[in-house]
């Protein structure tokens, strides 16, 4: 399994609007749990809202993707753009981590 990076970039004029009315839609996280390790929200320097991050542990790139297309907030418009980048922890905690290549 491979971790992965997920920046969600969102349309800032209807960030708040969008995320009020479907923000029942946080019950998603929980039934990906499994692949979802953790996931949260950007703001911007001035406080608006950005999009959100997610740290996803998934097979491949394709698998992370079908995950995105679920995601509630798709469908909406809210999601301007969308990055996949796989990841690999080096430092935690103040120590290295995960020494191999």
């Amino acid at each position: 399994m491979t971790l992965f990076a997920v920046l969600l970039e969102d349309e800032v004029s209807r960030a708040e609007d969008v995320r009020r009315q479907y923000m029942p839609a946080i019950e998603f996280l929980g039934r990906n749990a499994s692949a979802i390790r953790a996931a949260g929200p950007l703001r911007r320097a001035d406080g608006a809202p950005a999009g959100g991050l997610w740290l996803v542990e998934a097979a491949d790139h394709e698998q992370v993707e079908n995950l995105v297309r679920e995601d509630p907030f798709w469908p909406t418009g809210l999601r301007l753009s969308v990055r996949v980048l796989a990841w690999r922890q080096v430092f935690a905690d103040g120590m290295r981590v995960g020494a191999k290549g």
